[in-house]
Protein backbone atom coordinates (compact mmCIF):
# COMPACT_ATOMS: atom_id res chain seq x y z
CA UNK A 1 0.00 0.00 0.00
CA UNK A 2 1.34 3.34 -1.02
CA UNK A 3 0.75 6.43 1.11
CA UNK A 4 0.51 9.88 -0.37
CA UNK A 5 0.84 13.09 1.49
CA UNK A 6 -2.19 15.25 1.37
CA UNK A 7 -1.46 18.82 0.58
CA UNK A 8 -3.55 21.41 2.24
CA UNK A 9 -5.87 23.23 -0.07
CA UNK A 10 -5.50 26.50 1.83
CA UNK A 11 -3.30 29.01 0.08
CA UNK A 12 -1.07 31.18 2.18
CA UNK A 13 -1.61 34.80 1.14
CA UNK A 14 0.03 37.99 2.22
CA UNK A 15 -2.43 40.20 4.06
CA UNK A 16 -3.11 43.33 2.02
CA UNK A 17 -5.70 45.02 4.18
CA UNK A 18 -3.35 47.79 5.35
CA UNK A 19 -1.76 48.43 1.94
CA UNK A 20 -4.05 51.35 0.96
CA UNK A 21 -3.19 53.06 4.26
CA UNK A 22 0.53 52.69 3.64
CA UNK A 23 0.23 53.97 0.07
CA UNK A 24 -1.80 56.95 1.23
CA UNK A 25 0.74 57.81 3.94
CA UNK A 26 3.62 57.64 1.45
CA UNK A 27 1.74 59.78 -1.04
CA UNK A 28 0.94 62.35 1.63
CA UNK A 29 4.56 62.39 2.83
CA UNK A 30 5.94 63.09 -0.65
CA UNK A 31 3.30 65.73 -1.35
CA UNK A 32 4.19 67.62 1.84
CA UNK A 33 7.97 67.40 1.52
CA UNK A 34 8.35 68.12 -2.20
CA UNK A 35 8.83 71.68 -3.37
CA UNK A 36 8.16 72.60 -6.95
CA UNK A 37 9.93 75.24 -8.97
CA UNK A 38 7.50 78.11 -9.27
CA UNK A 39 9.23 80.54 -11.63
CA UNK A 40 10.50 80.22 -15.19
CA UNK A 41 13.49 82.49 -15.72
CA UNK A 42 12.87 84.68 -18.75
CA UNK A 43 16.00 86.86 -18.62
CA UNK A 44 19.49 85.85 -19.68
CA UNK A 45 22.08 86.54 -17.00
CA UNK A 46 25.49 85.44 -15.77
CA UNK A 47 26.16 85.85 -12.05
CA UNK A 48 29.38 87.51 -10.93
CA UNK A 49 31.99 85.47 -9.06
CA UNK A 50 32.87 85.90 -5.38
CA UNK A 51 35.61 84.45 -3.23
CA UNK A 52 33.39 83.83 -0.21
CA UNK A 53 29.64 83.22 -0.24
CA UNK A 54 27.09 82.36 2.42
CA UNK A 55 24.11 80.14 1.81
CA UNK A 56 20.66 81.12 3.08
CA UNK A 57 19.01 78.21 4.87
CA UNK A 58 15.34 79.26 4.86
CA UNK A 59 14.45 79.59 1.17
CA UNK A 60 10.75 80.14 1.85
CA UNK A 61 11.45 83.75 2.84
CA UNK A 62 13.33 84.58 -0.37
CA UNK A 63 11.83 86.58 -3.21
CA UNK A 64 13.97 86.68 -6.36
CA UNK A 65 14.53 89.67 -8.63
CA UNK A 66 16.52 88.94 -11.80
CA UNK A 67 18.32 91.57 -13.87
CA UNK A 68 19.58 90.22 -17.15
CA UNK A 69 21.45 91.43 -20.14
CA UNK A 70 20.12 94.64 -21.73
CA UNK A 71 18.82 95.56 -18.22
CA UNK A 72 15.70 93.39 -18.49
CA UNK A 73 14.18 92.77 -15.04
CA UNK A 74 12.00 89.90 -13.91
CA UNK A 75 9.96 89.34 -10.77
CA UNK A 76 8.02 86.09 -10.53
CA UNK A 77 7.03 85.06 -14.06
CA UNK A 78 6.85 88.46 -15.68
CA UNK A 79 9.20 91.04 -17.11
CA UNK A 80 8.84 94.31 -15.20
CA UNK A 81 10.04 97.89 -15.48
CA UNK A 82 11.85 99.78 -12.74
CA UNK A 83 8.74 101.71 -11.69
CA UNK A 84 6.82 98.43 -11.18
CA UNK A 85 9.34 97.07 -8.65
CA UNK A 86 8.10 99.12 -5.69
CA UNK A 87 4.38 98.13 -5.78
CA UNK A 88 5.15 94.45 -6.38
CA UNK A 89 7.75 94.23 -3.64
CA UNK A 90 5.66 96.30 -1.23
CA UNK A 91 2.88 93.72 -1.61
CA UNK A 92 5.36 90.93 -0.92
CA UNK A 93 6.71 92.70 2.17
CA UNK A 94 3.15 93.09 3.47
CA UNK A 95 2.46 89.38 2.94
CA UNK A 96 5.82 88.25 4.39
CA UNK A 97 7.36 90.88 6.72
CA UNK A 98 10.71 89.02 6.93
CA UNK A 99 11.10 88.67 3.15
CA UNK A 100 14.66 88.56 1.81
CA UNK A 101 15.02 90.00 -1.68
CA UNK A 102 17.67 88.08 -3.57
CA UNK A 103 19.07 90.12 -6.44
CA UNK A 104 20.40 87.96 -9.24
CA UNK A 105 22.08 90.55 -11.40
CA UNK A 106 24.09 89.98 -14.57
CA UNK A 107 27.76 90.77 -14.09
CA UNK A 108 27.72 93.25 -16.98
CA UNK A 109 24.73 95.28 -15.72
CA UNK A 110 24.96 98.98 -15.12
CA UNK A 111 25.62 99.86 -11.45
CA UNK A 112 23.28 102.86 -11.75
CA UNK A 113 20.39 100.46 -12.38
CA UNK A 114 21.37 98.41 -9.31
CA UNK A 115 21.32 101.56 -7.16
CA UNK A 116 17.91 102.51 -8.59
CA UNK A 117 16.59 99.03 -7.70
CA UNK A 118 17.98 99.40 -4.17
CA UNK A 119 16.19 102.74 -3.79
CA UNK A 120 12.90 101.24 -4.99
CA UNK A 121 13.29 98.35 -2.53
CA UNK A 122 13.92 100.82 0.32
CA UNK A 123 10.75 102.70 -0.58
CA UNK A 124 8.87 99.37 -0.57
CA UNK A 125 10.26 98.59 2.93
CA UNK A 126 12.18 95.56 1.66
CA UNK A 127 15.32 96.15 3.67
CA UNK A 128 16.79 92.64 3.73
CA UNK A 129 18.70 92.30 0.45
CA UNK A 130 20.91 89.45 -0.71
CA UNK A 131 23.23 89.61 -3.73
CA UNK A 132 23.62 86.25 -5.46
CA UNK A 133 26.99 85.18 -6.85
CA UNK A 134 28.86 82.08 -7.96
CA UNK A 135 31.87 80.85 -6.02
CA UNK A 136 35.21 81.74 -7.61
CA UNK A 137 37.14 78.59 -8.47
Amino acid sequence: MKFEKKRSSIKQEIPTASMPDIVFMLLLFFMVTTTLREVDILVDFKLPEAEAIEKIENKRLISYLWVGKANKMQINDSIVKLEEVRPIMHGKSQAMPNVIVSLRIDQGSDMGLVIDIQQELRKAYCLRINYSANIKI
